[in-house]
C-alpha cells in the first residue's frame, strides 16, 4: 500500500533482497526498484513533479575507485567490461517502451525519510530517460510516472493518477517529528501510514503537514475515504 512505512530491515524483507544500491533493474517478481531520497544530504537530485505525479530520477555514479571522484565524470552507461550499468538498463527499458517495442517497466519506488525509515511511494511507470549536464558531468535522468497498483494490466493512459499523488518528503518528515512516529488514534508505532486528513478526491492536498496524520494500518482501513 503507497504511503506505508517500513524499516530498512522490513523493506528488504518485503522484497527478499537486501537493497544495497538504489537502482535494482528486475530485481523483483516482474518488476524492478528504486530507493529515492529528497533529504539535504541525499547523494543524488530527485524531484517530484505535477503535485505528486511524476518523479523525475537521477542516475547513479561511477562506484568510487583511487582518487577519482564519482561527483567529477560522467554517469556510466556501461561497466569497464563492457555491460550495461543499472543507468544502462533502465535507459534502454525507457527506450524500448517509447519505440513501442515493450509495455513500460514496472518500478516499485522506496523513499528513505530518516535514517532507517523508509515509505513505500507505491508502484511507478518508467516512461523516459535522457541525459544532461549538470554542470560538472553528464547524469542520467529517468522519467517515472505513478500507476493505480500493482495489476499487470494498468497503463500510463488508463491510471486515476488522483489516488497515486506522492507526499513530498519535507511533508512527511514535518508529519513523522510532529507525530512522534505514533498513530494519532491509537499510539501504535508499527504498521503506519502517511494519511490524508481529507482526501485528495474531496479537495485535501499532499502539499502541506496539517492535512496529513500517522495512522496504523487499522484505523487507515476503517478510515478509508471519509472525512473525519
Amino acid at each position: 500500500m503507497s504511503d506505508e512505512i517500513l524499516s530498512y530491515l522490513d523493506m528488504c524483507g518485503r522484497e527478499g533482497l537486501s537493497l544495497q544500491r538504489g537502482m535494482n533493474f528486475r530485481a523483483g517478481n516482474g518488476y524492478s526498484i528504486i530507493l529515492m531520497s529528497q533529504r539535504p544530504n541525499a547523494p543524488y537530485r530527485d524531484v517530484i513533479k505535477d503535485d505528486g505525479q511524476t518523479l523525475i530520477y537521477e542516475g547513479h555514479d561511477e562506484p568510487k575507485s583511487g582518487n577519482v571522484d564519482p561527483k567529477a565524470v560522467d554517469q556510466p552507461e556501461f561497466t569497464r567490461g563492457g555491460m550495461l550499468t543499472e543507468n544502462g538498463k533502465f535507459s534502454r527499458a525507457a527506450r524500448e517502451f517509447k519505440q513501442r517495442q515493450a509495455p513500460p517497466e514496472r518500478v516499485r519506488v522506496y523513499e528513505k525519510i530518516r535514517p532507517g525509515i523508509w515509505s513505500y511511494n507505491g508502484l511507478f511507470h518508467l516512461v523516459d530517460a535522457w541525459v544532461e549536464s549538470d554542470g560538472r558531468r553528464n547524469v542520467f535522468k529517468f522519467e517515472l510516472r505513478a500507476a493505480r497498483d500493482d495489476s499487470h494490466e494498468t497503463t500510463p493512459e488508463d491510471v486515476d493518477l488522483e489516488m497515486t499523488r506522492l507526499i513530498p518528503s519535507s511533508v512527511k518528515l514535518e508529519v513523522w517529528q510532529r507525530d512522534g512516529g505514533k498513530c494519532v488514534m491509537c499510539g501504535a508505532t508499527d504498521n503506519l501510514h502517511f494519511d490524508h486528513v481529507i482526501p485528495y478526491s474531496k479537495g485535501g492536498t499532499s502539499l502541506r503537514a496539517e492535512n496529513i496524520q500517522l495512522l496504523c494500518a487499522r484505523h487507515n482501513l476503517e478510515k478509508r475515504d471519509r472525512i473525519e
